[in-house]
């Protein structure tokens, strides 16, 4: 089995900042992309930022120069810094990862993890 699992400060005020986390655990042979993706009320989930295994970034449009994703391979975790926050940034953020496990070792699957809510308030 794999989890993934995301922590992180709810609220924050329109310009303000949150780091949102996500650690991957279980039976994991190796990560490849980690990536977060956030879906408001009413609307489909998009990709927010993806970050591959070496450290190439992606980023949404929207969220560029604001948000920054990094990586600890040895922890198995993903972060998202969030700066200049606005209230469009309000949505359920969820990380996202495609995992090689031990016992489907020629497998890339897609793990996801719960959701956390994120509000910020103008």
């Amino acid at each position: 089995q794999v989890r993934l699992v995301e922590s992180g400060e709810p609220l924050a005020q329109a310009g303000g900042s949150l780091r949102l986390s996500c650690v991957a655990s279980g039976s994991i042979a190796s990560i490849n992309d980690m990536a977060w993706y956030r879906q408001a009320p009413g609307k489909q989930r998009d990709l927010v930022a993806l970050i591959t295994r070496g450290g190439n970034t992606n980023y949404a449009d929207s969220v560029k120069g604001r948000f920054t994703i990094v990586r600890d391979n040895a922890k198995n975790t993903v972060y998202l810094q969030m700066n200049s926050l606005k209230p469009e940034d309000t949505a359920v953020y969820y990380c996202n990862a495609k995992i090689r496990t031990w016992y489907r070792i020629r497998d890339l699957d897609d793990y996801w993890g719960q959701g956390t809510q994120v509000t910020v308030s103008s």
